[in-house]
């Protein structure tokens, strides 16, 4: 099985398309079934953000795979697949690896360096796992690719790169201080936004949200206080300063709700606020079109090319690990069969000297079991020394053809381990 990653980000898709092909909540949860059930695929894992969204899969059937999960993609989101393929990258085995480990690093993010990406990984990761669609494959890759993406966070200053989506879209509010802001959600991005806001020394934050109890635990967060979610088209009067990133799905924040001046930030897909507010007087708003045109947090920092070193160096690490792994099951089939010819032969020996004692049986097996221990040392070294290079499953078959190993025993030994 090889890993497969297949999807659309900013880089690739206008922000119109990423809005209609948006995957949350319950259509996540059946996207993931369906890709999982494929007959192409045995392991799934999707990620889906507000600038990408992304399928993990592994797979036997390269081009069968593509196929079927471009298909998927196209009918979950209900956009004609002649019109999504243009907007699809691909890749596979190694690259695919890669990407990961960059997107987790924030390389790939609309704000270079950008935190989210890794807490957004780690719930694709727990999807999948409470609903049973990821192995040992995708779990060891992803669990990997975080302790990777972490290091990148801890160890360089990938943070500096780029500011997160809220600052950016901030930076094009002007001075902060003294005004009076309105936060619709309580999410991680929500959150997020209102610590910002009061670091910024915005002093009035109204946190609206659905469920009133974490709104009210976000408001207490950053001194401020917490409203019923009905009470947004009364707060909206007061605001100079709103930011919403719901998932609700529609439109909450219309024209008709505004009557005054005012500053917004849409962070959520699909839109949170009606694109027609453009045209109320004295009304600003950002949105995700905005923050990427305007190239914010995009541009790369004195520590992106540490980063791009650090992927690199992990990536042989991991490729190594497992091209090493793959060899492991042949080594083993091979011990099992040396120690299988060992008893058989110990065996006819006794057999045929019945009147040998204990100790000189136990001097005999010794024997035996360190001259064949010794004639398998340097082979089974080499052929793991040998699988960490490109094209290193050769010499494992090699092995087995050399030593007339079934088949199918490497396969048994590690369905076992797994």
């Amino acid at each position: 099985m090889s890993v497969l990653a297949i999807g659309l980000s900013h880089r690739t898709a206008p922000v119109a398309l990423l809005e209609r092909i948006s995957i949350t909540g319950d259509a996540l949860v059946k996207l993931l079934h369906d890709v999982q059930e494929d007959p192409c695929v045995a392991e799934a894992m999707v990620v889906s953000t507000c600038n990408r969204v992304e399928v993990y899969v592994t797979v036997d059937r390269f081009h069968a795979a593509v196929t079927a999960l471009t298909g998927l993609l196209g009918r979950h989101a209900g956009v004609p697949v002649d019109e999504l393929t243009p907007h699809l990258y691909v890749h596979y085995e190694e690259q695919a690896v890669e990407h990961l480990f960059s997107v987790v690093c924030g390389l790939d993010s609309m704000v270079v360096g950008e935190g989210q990406i890794l807490g957004q990984v780690r719930q694709a990761l727990k999807l999948a796992q409470r609903h049973g669609t990821v192995g040992a494959t995708l779990n060891d890759l992803v669990q990997q690719a975080l302790r990777v993406g972490k290091r990148a966070h801890t160890d360089t200053g990938i943070d500096q790169a780029g500011a997160s989506l809220v600052t950016a879209g901030l930076t094009l509010a002007g001075d902060l201080a003294g005004r009076r802001a309105l936060v619709v959600g309580a999410g991680s991005m929500s959150s997020l936004a209102a610590v910002t806001l009061a670091r910024a020394g915005v002093t009035d934050i109204v946190v609206a949200n659905r469920t009133y109890e974490r709104g009210a635990r976000l408001a207490e967060n950053v001194g401020g206080r917490a409203v019923e979610f009905s009470a947004v088209p009364r707060e909206l009067a007061e605001a100079d300063i709103v930011i919403t990133c719901t998932g609700a799905g529609r439109h909450i924040i219309t024209p008709g709700m505004l009557s005054r001046p005012a500053f917004l930030l849409d962070l959520a897909l699909p839109h949170d606020i009606d694109p027609a507010v453009r045209e109320v007087p004295g009304v600003t708003l950002v949105d995700l079109e905005t923050i990427q045109e305007s190239g914010i947090g995009s541009r790369e920092g004195d520590a992106v090319p540490s980063v791009r070193a650090l992927v690199a160096d992990e990536l042989r690490t991991y490729l190594d690990a497992e091209r090493a792994a793959k060899v492991t099951p042949t080594v083993v089939a091979l011990r099992g069969k040396a120690a299988s010819v060992v008893e058989s032969e110990l065996g006819r020996l006794l057999m045929r000297v019945p009147d040998l004692d204990e100790r000189a049986r136990d001097e005999v097996a010794m024997t035996v079991q360190r001259v064949v221990d010794k004639l398998l040392h340097e082979p089974t070294v080499r052929v793991k020394q040998l699988a960490t290079c490109p094209g290193g499953d050769h010499y494992a078959e090699a092995l087995r053809e050399l030593f007339n190993l079934d088949p199918k025993m490497p396969e048994a030994v590690r369905e076992v381990e797994l």
